[in-house]
């Protein structure tokens, strides 16, 4: 629900329950939903569906306010800021961020502690996701790009364990050195 992974406790023909914990509350916007909000609602993929897009786990990283919404055309820009600026580390310009579960193209990025970005909802997208009907100063759950992640942690974990600093790195760049100064000659 609106990017976040539950679990159905309870369900019928026209109604389910699900269980939030209090990480799921302190890291979302479901909170400060009321009875007849309207939310993103998706299954979760089965190994057999046709994949699009990037992955999305519904393990939401924090929230953003949305800042601006510009008409440009049939399209609108959101500008969103994140509560947690240090995950702008990780939003890159044409690369996908998850917004109230929904996988979407970032257009553009200012870093830095009052950092945002941006993203373009076109008209079909506006028709099918509940961020469109948002206005600025409302809250959305942000998921980022869980590729990121995973390249930034074992990046860090290659140069804690000393591989980057015993020479291999050293040596990598020696060789290559060395190779070009050969044929240069």
């Amino acid at each position: 629900m609106n990017g976040t992974c539950l679990t159905v406790t309870e369900f019928d023909k026209t109604t389910f329950k699900v269980g939030v914990a209090p990480e799921t509350l302190r890291r979302t916007n479901l909170g400060s939903l009321k009875e007849g909000s309207k939310v993103n609602l998706e299954r979760a993929v089965s190994a057999h569906t046709r994949m699009g897009g990037h992955f999305v786990q519904g393990h939401v990283d924090t929230v953003a306010d949305i800042l601006s919404v510009t008409p440009d055309g049939n399209a609108l820009t959101f500008r969103f800021q994140p509560r947690d600026p240090s995950i702008l580390r990780y939003v890159v310009e044409k690369g996908y961020i998850t917004i109230d579960g929904a996988s979407l193209t970032v257009t553009k990025v200012q870093d830095g502690s009052d950092g945002w970005w941006e993203v373009m909802l076109i008209a079909y997208t506006q028709e099918r996701i509940v961020t469109a009907g948002k206005k600025a100063g409302e809250q959305v759950n942000i998921e980022v790009d869980m590729v990121g992640k995973y390249v930034e942690k074992n990046v860090a974990a290659y140069f804690e364990e000393g591989a980057g600093t015993n020479g291999v790195i050293a040596g990598l760049v020696e060789k290559i050195v060395e190779q070009k100064l050969k044929t240069s000659r």
